[in-house]
């Protein structure tokens, strides 16, 4: 019985240290994502649906609005915004021209807003769960699996396929952040995360 006892009060132990470690982590992935939030804009495009001609609108859409926001002039996440705030009326009638020409019966809502992210790899940077601000691209009924990237600076071209960041978009960033905070976003290894689904399903 006291083997029982002692052996329940050490994985109970082990647990609670598991625990407070998993704890420890999402606080400190939070509080980087506090910091380098402010300095970024994300851009966010939610498909109508989960059909795959849905998800293949979503995706065309995206390199279509992409290819528009290449066009804008300034070198500032503020000047971005104001771009974005302008042209949006622009950048909708011309997704929704698109979308009509390939039979769609939606349409697109674009706004600036600010949104929850889970945790994201980009090739070697990993963007912390937290709020950004962000370009969000609603299409049709917004139900769909979503595709999102972070556009301000331009990294919008680094996916889950690119295995390390290119360098010019390497030295973008480490120009825009602290350099400790440079440093916890890159990985030099794959990193795991373990969350907590209630953590997220609270988010």
């Amino acid at each position: 019985m006291r083997y029982q006892r002692t052996l329940l009060l050490s994985a109970s132990c082990f647990f609670l240290a598991f625990l407070c470690s998993i704890l420890w982590g999402y606080q400190q992935d939070k509080n980087l994502a506090d910091r380098i939030a402010p300095r970024l804009l994300r851009f966010h495009v939610l498909a109508s649906s989960n059909s795959a001609a849905d998800q293949q609108i979503k995706l065309q859409i995206k390199a279509l609005i992409l290819e528009k926001l290449e066009e804008c002039p300034e070198d500032s996440k503020d000047g971005f915004c104001t771009y974005v705030r302008e042209h949006c009326r622009e950048l909708e009638d011309y997704a929704d021209t698109w979308l009509m020409e390939q039979g769609c019966d939606y349409k697109t809502s674009i706004r600036l807003t600010r949104a929850w992210f889970p945790t994201k790899a980009y090739g070697n940077l990993v963007l912390p769960c937290g709020t950004y601000d962000t370009i969000q691209v609603t299409l049709g009924e917004g139900r769909g699996r979503n595709w999102w990237c972070v556009v301000y600076p331009r990294l919008c071209f680094i996916d889950s396929t690119h295995g390390v960041m290119p360098e010019e978009s390497c030295l973008e960033l480490k120009n825009l952040l602290p350099e400790d905070d440079f440093d916890a976003v890159m990985a030099s290894e794959p990193r795991i995360h373990i969350r907590f689904k209630l953590l997220e399903f609270l988010k």
